[in-house]
Formats: C-alpha cells, sequence, structure tokens
C-alpha cells in the first residue's frame, strides 16, 4: 500500500464524523462559512501552477474543508470536477471509493 492510499484512507475515516449530518445542513455550512465564498481581493499570485497548488491555496486555512469534501463526495461522487475540500477532482475520484467503504452515510446521492 502507497504512502497516497494510506493518506486516502485516513481522510476517509476522518470524514465519519460527518456521515449523519444532513446534506442541507453541509451545504449551510458549506456556503456561509466556506473561505471560497468569500473570496479574498485579487492575491497577486499567477493563476498557473498544479491543481494541488490551487486547491491549496483556494481551500488553505479554510474551516469547513472537511465539510465542503464530505459534501462533493455525497453530491457529485466520481462525477466530480473542479477544487472542493482541498483537494482536486482526481484525488476526489481515489478517494471516493475508499469514502464509499466506510459506510453508509445521511441522504447520500446514489452516485
Amino acid at each position: 500500500m502507497s504512502a497516497d492510499d494510506l493518506r486516502l484512507i485516513g481522510i476517509a475515516w476522518r470524514l465519519d464524523r460527518l456521515r449523519w449530518v444532513p446534506t442541507d445542513v453541509l451545504t449551510d455550512v458549506v456556503t456561509s462559512d466556506g473561505v471560497c465564498m468569500w473570496p479574498p481581493p485579487d492575491d497577486g499570485l499567477p493563476d498557473t501552477g498544479s491543481d494541488g497548488e490551487l486547491a491549496d491555496r483556494l481551500c488553505g486555512g479554510c474551516p469547513v474543508r472537511d465539510e465542503c469534501l464530505e459534501l462533493e463526495l455525497r453530491t457529485a461522487g466520481v462525477h466530480t470536477v473542479g477544487v472542493w475540500g482541498g483537494m482536486t477532482d482526481d484525488d476526489r475520484r481515489a478517494l471516493h471509493p475508499l469514502w464509499l467503504r466506510r459506510g453508509e452515510r445521511t441522504d447520500r446521492g446514489t452516485r
């Protein structure tokens, strides 16, 4: 098992604390407290770089990263696009099957 596999398994375990939080509550939390919902003025950094760097830049210091990630895994699943929860879409696609194996969640989509 690779270090990246172990990292993703750890993230899936960490999200277990949110498994019974209703999706509408997660949506409210992410839209009201998410750093990306209130973007700062231009930070002067170029928009070049990897998706991982963009995720770090957009989500760095966000207090609701886990809630955002849980919400995206529930609602988009493997069809995820963009940056959510501080992760790239490729990382979330790799995380998704591990997250699914962690068990049922409240009102999880079928994706």
